[in-house]
């Protein structure tokens, strides 16, 4: 699957897997005509038997940061604290926020990040949670 990796594939994560390594990246990074908080991307999620491949957004708003995925049974509404604790429930949300609202600090561990969080207006102590939204999803 190497050979289908598109060329600005930007590696967020990377780890041993069974048979192989697992591979998260993002490519296509847009930003919103109408919201220049928003960005829209390709999330890539490749295992040495199966690839994934979704467009996904997030909010880059220092009021409410959000990262909106899905998957074959809802869409999931993440509500994120850039700067605040990262730990392994949060920390594939985290890594992906900080590629698309901040391109440079791509796979960057987000666990450092706190001061420069502080220094692009973000409060570091908003509450995260999630939203499960139910239902066909396309």
């Amino acid at each position: 699957m190497k050979k289908s990796r598109p060329a600005n594939l930007v590696v967020l994560i990377k780890r041993p897997d069974v048979g192989g390594d697992y591979l998260l990246g993002m490519y296509a990074l847009k930003t919103d005509k109408f919201d220049q908080d928003l960005r829209r991307f390709k999330l890539w999620q490749e295992w040495s038997y199966d690839l994934n491949v979704h467009t996904e957004s997030v909010s880059c708003s220092p009021e409410e940061p959000i990262r909106i995925t899905r998957d074959r049974r809802a869409v999931y509404v993440r509500r994120l604290n850039p700067g605040g604790i990262v730990n392994p429930a949060n920390r594939e949300d985290h890594l992906v926020w900080w590629a698309a609202c901040v391109p440079e600090l791509a796979g960057t561990d987000p666990s450092n990040l706190k001061d420069k969080a502080l220094s692009l207006g973000y409060s570091t102590v908003l509450v995260e949670s999630q939203e499960v939204l139910v239902g066909p999803v396309r």
